[in-house]
């Protein structure tokens, strides 16, 4: 027979116990996307480009905040730290790898303290100039560096991102030395490239390819494998540079623990909205790949991501403070 006094313990420990969470009753009141970089940026464009079509779908609104700071780690380590109930998501970057090798010591585990919930977009950038820049081509380019070293300035919208990671290896791999010059953010470095204070920046498609169309950026080579239907006549960095090539990526990602149900719902919600045509289209427009996978694929994509980028960043040289 159980005595009432350990009645009375069951229930409250029932009572207190977090119940369990149904996709049907999900979302109940808004979702924040939390994006670990300034608005303006590829990052912020591609979260307010999804967060439309996940309202919709999920009857819910969606609110795309901005955290910038520390390559995205200040958003990241909001949402490793909130509850894991669905509604304060992540929007990363490429970033949230790198940093797992360019940062000492970070505040959480940017596999294990996050659940993975789709790759949204794959990115590649483009290597862009002021017009006034002398070089009219990316040979010209790579031989004016080369015959004055350190004197072309190079902008970088973030220490150990993936565009400061590209030009990183486009030095390595054609032997120049152009002077880094870092920015809290794209945004900022890209309007000192327009007002010709900066010679030169890897900018993701996303963000530039209506001042290289605009003619206000003069683009020297795409680090895509191939040259991009959306601009033929700007040629891939790798057929002057053999080997090159780097493109960023871009996905969602909710707390650890978060149950298989919402999980299952949000990847179903954005991956819908990747598959249509208006969305695809647009994305495609400025240069971007949908991509719309699962959570299992993109969670090994992560893990192997963090590997692959660990040598990168020894070779570079690139620290943090």
């Amino acid at each position: 027979m159980m005595f009432p006094s350990r009645i009375l313990m069951l229930a409250a420990i029932l009572l207190l116990a977090p119940q369990a969470v149904r996709a049907d009753d999900y979302p109940a009141r808004p979702v924040k996307l939390l994006v670990g970089a300034p608005p303006g940026g590829t990052t912020d464009t591609i979260a307010r480009a999804i967060a439309t079509p996940m309202a919709a779908a999920l009857k819910q609104s969606v609110i795309v905040e901005n955290r910038p700071g520390a390559g995205g780690n200040l958003a990241a380590d909001t949402v490793a730290k909130a509850a894991p109930d669905g509604y304060t998501l992540l929007v990363s970057f490429s970033s949230h790898t790198i940093n797992a090798s360019l940062y000492p010591k970070l505040p959480f585990d940017p596999a294990a303290d996050f659940t993975a919930i789709t790759k949204v977009a794959t990115v590649p950038s483009l290597l862009v100039g002021n017009p006034k820049v002398p070089a009219q081509d990316l040979k010209a380019l790579i031989d004016l560096a080369k015959a004055q070293p350190d004197k072309l300035t190079i902008g970088l919208g973030g220490i150990g991102s993936s565009l400061h990671l590209a030009g990183e290896k486009f030095k390595l791999m054609t032997g120049v030395r152009m002077l880094n010059v870092p920015y809290k953010g794209t945004a900022p470095a890209l309007t000192d490239v327009l007002g010709g204070q900066l010679d030169l920046m890897f900018i993701s498609l996303v963000t530039g390819a209506e001042h290289v169309r605009a003619g206000t950026l003069r683009a020297y080579g795409v680090t895509s494998a191939q040259r991009l239907p959306a601009f033929p006549d700007v040629p891939a960095i790798g057929e002057a540079v053999p080997g090159f090539e780097s493109t960023a990526w871009f996905g969602v990602f909710g707390p650890a623990k978060l149950p298989p149900a919402i999980t299952e719902k949000l990847n179903a919600v954005i991956v819908g909205a990747l598959a249509d045509p208006d969305l695809r289209a647009r994305l495609q427009t400025e240069g971007a790949t949908p991509v719309g996978d699962t959570p299992a694929a993109f969670a090994a994509f992560v893990r192997e991501d963090i590997a692959r980028w660990a040598p990168i960043v020894k070779a570079s040289g690139a620290t943090v403070n």
